[in-house]
């Protein structure tokens, strides 16, 4: 059953009307024709299961036969603070972190990141990924679109996470997987937790001591030196585990 993101004022007593981009999509990508069935999230954690009534070029109108409120969202909101790689890996990056239940992305120029992006590509870029993390978040049954910030520097990372609960620090020079297991455990429902990923380079040593003075826990990933699109994807999907298993 394909699957759409409305706000909660497109949402009626008895119908929902889909507007924007996906109007297009439903009527002319895939073809979609009265009678057939969607699931509609309104972005809170409420799915509604749906019939296409109507289909015009400006909305599609959809009666609701049920609700749903059953969260399948992570209890604990996870920000990823991405050092910007190069190419194309932040879209893969992105792609992967919604599917795993992040709450936030943010691209953060670091001091040997390759990529440089003045104001208008940063403004481009960012609508592109916002696109990316729409289509995993429906492609993985989310509930919710997760929030793709704005390009910041290092310092502008360290400030959007200093009040969050737990911040960690993945960092290549730590050693041994005790203090890894001791931050993972500390995470808890409820928590905002910030995690920050070095580019290609890796950390400056100067932004590492930063990070630290923060707030920052380093842990090891392993003896293995990951790369920037492994490393953040390794941390969720540990994290994920962790927390779907806390009781309700």
């Amino acid at each position: 059953m394909y699957h759409f993101f409305v706000t909660p004022e497109q949402i009626g007593e008895d119908e929902i009307r889909i507007t924007g981009p996906d109007v297009n999509h439903i009527g002319n990508v895939l073809r979609m024709r009265p009678g057939e069935k969607i699931c509609v999230s309104d972005g809170q954690n409420a799915d509604y299961y749906c019939i296409i009534d109507q289909i015009t070029s400006e909305q599609v109108t959809a009666r609701i036969e049920s609700r749903t409120e059953e969260s399948r969202e992570l209890p604990a909101r996870i920000w990823l603070f991405q050092g910007l790689p190069k190419g194309d890996k932040m879209e893969l990056i992105i792609q992967k972190a919604v599917e795993l239940g992040v709450y936030a992305v943010v691209p953060v120029a670091m001091k040997r990141s390759v990529v440089k992006l003045d104001e208008k590509k940063a403004a481009a870029k960012k609508k592109r990924w916002e696109s990316i993390s729409e289509s995993a978040a429906k492609q993985s049954g989310r509930q919710t679109v997760p929030l793709i910030g704005d390009v910041t520097d290092f310092m502008g990372a360290l400030k959007l996470a200093a009040d969050m609960e737990r911040k960690l620090l993945p960092y290549e020079n730590e050693t041994g997987m005790e203090g890894a297991r001791k931050a993972i455990e500390s995470c808890c429902a409820g928590d905002r937790i910030a995690v920050l990923i070095g580019p290609e380079g890796g950390f400056d040593p100067a932004e590492a001591a930063l990070a630290k003075e923060a707030g920052f826990v380093p842990l090891s990933l392993g003896k293995r030196i990951l790369r920037t699109e492994t490393a953040g994807l390794c941390v969720l999907s540990v994290l994920m585990f962790r927390l779907e298993i806390l009781p309700v």
